[in-house]
């Protein structure tokens, strides 16, 4: 998911990223995507923590072991295959804390995670203009 920037007349305007349509997802949905994905031991494990996709931005190495997934390797996996189906990049372990704990969409889908009408009405571009990005 890529922004663009586009001229338009004398203005340049950021794009939108390709619809997030995982964020729609169901917590059944979540469960297929990460049965096709190679677990399907863990399919359960996500319906019934109630994983959905605007709640998957949240699921990472530190939170798997809560739901049930123990398997170090696993846990490295499935958390690498979220990152990359949002298009989110790894924290670094030497950054600096002065810097922002996120990229530009991670800090977008965590908005969006949340629910709310305002939320639910966010977009790409609107985030970065208020947030100055």
């Amino acid at each position: 998911m890529e922004t663009r920037e586009v001229a338009l007349g004398m203005h340049t305007v950021v794009m939108e990223p390709q619809a997030l349509d995982c964020l729609r997802w169901s917590c059944r949905d979540v469960g297929l995507w990460i049965r096709r994905r190679g677990f399907p031991q863990y399919e359960e494990c996500f319906t019934e923590n109630c994983i959905n996709g605007r709640k998957l931005i949240h699921i990472n190495c530190s939170t798997l072991p809560q739901m049930g997934v123990t398997d170090f390797e696993h846990m490295k996996i499935i958390s690498q295959l979220i990152r990359d189906l949002l298009d989110i990049s790894e924290p670094q372990w030497s950054r600096s804390i002065s810097l922002p704990h996120r990229d530009n969409m991670g800090l977008f889908l965590e908005q969006k995670s949340r629910t709310g009408a305002v939320c639910d009405s966010l977009t790409y571009n609107q985030f970065i203009k208020h947030q100055r990005l």
